[in-house]
C-alpha cells in the first residue's frame, strides 16, 4: 500500500430503514434507534451489514458512504450555525476526521483500519447531497454541501470498523491526499 493518514473515525451509521423517503417538507420516518454505532462489520461486495443497502445489486459499488466531519464544520461556519450539525442526520455510515474524503479519484483502492484490522474499499462516485439536507440539518446545507457529501464506496473485503483513531491508507499510486 502507498501514502498512509491517521484520522479518526467520529460516527459510524447503519439503518434497515431508508428515512428520507418522499417529500423533505414531509419529514423524514422515524428511525426507531437513530442508527449511531460503536462497531460496524463490511461485508466485500455487500456493504454494511444491517444497513438498507446491504446486499442490494444496485448498491454494491456505493454499499459504504464515507464523509469527512470537516464537510459538516464548512456548512457551520457557511451558514453561522451556533455548532456543527450531528454527522448522523446525513446518514452516511462512516465519519471521518482528518482526511479530504471527496478528494479520493473514482477507482481509488484504499484501507481504513481502526483496530480490528484492515478494510479495504475502491472509491466510486460522490455520495452528493439532497433537499433533505437543508430540512435535516439547516436551510442552505444543500448548496453549503455541494461537491462536499463524501464518496460511495465499494468493500472489497470483511472486517469491522469503529469509532475512535484509525489509520487510512491509499494504494500505490494513489495521490497524497490530506483534510
Amino acid at each position: 500500500m502507498g501514502h498512509a493518514s491517521t484520522v479518526e473515525v467520529v460516527a459510524l451509521h447503519t439503518s434497515p430503514l431508508h428515512a428520507y423517503e418522499g417529500r423533505p417538507g414531509d419529514g423524514p420516518l422515524p428511525d426507531p434507534d437513530g442508527g449511531s454505532r460503536e462497531r460496524i462489520e463490511i461485508r466485500a461486495g455487500l456493504g454494511v451489514v444491517g444497513d438498507r443497502y446491504f446486499g442490494r445489486p444496485a448498491h454494491r459499488t456505493a454499499s459504504v458512504t464515507l464523509l469527512a466531519v470537516e464537510s459538516l464544520q464548512h456548512v457551520a461556519a457557511e451558514l453561522g450555525l451556533p455548532a456543527v450539525p450531528d454527522p448522523l442526520l446525513t446518514r452516511r455510515n462512516v465519519v471521518l476526521r482528518g482526511f479530504a474524503v471527496d478528494d479520493l479519484p473514482r477507482d481509488t483502492e484504499f484501507t481504513l483500519d481502526s483496530g480490528d484490522g484492515a478494510v479495504r474499499f475502491r472509491a466510486h462516485r460522490p455520495a452528493n447531497p439532497c433537499s433533505w439536507m437543508d430540512v435535516v440539518l439547516a436551510p442552505g446545507a444543500l448548496r453549503a454541501l455541494r461537491r462536499r457529501g463524501g464518496v460511495r464506496c465499494e468493500p472489497l473485503s470483511n472486517g469491522f470498523l469503529q469509532v475512535g483513531p484509525a489509520e487510512l491508507v491509499l494504494a500505490e499510486g494513489g495521490a497524497e491526499l490530506g483534510a
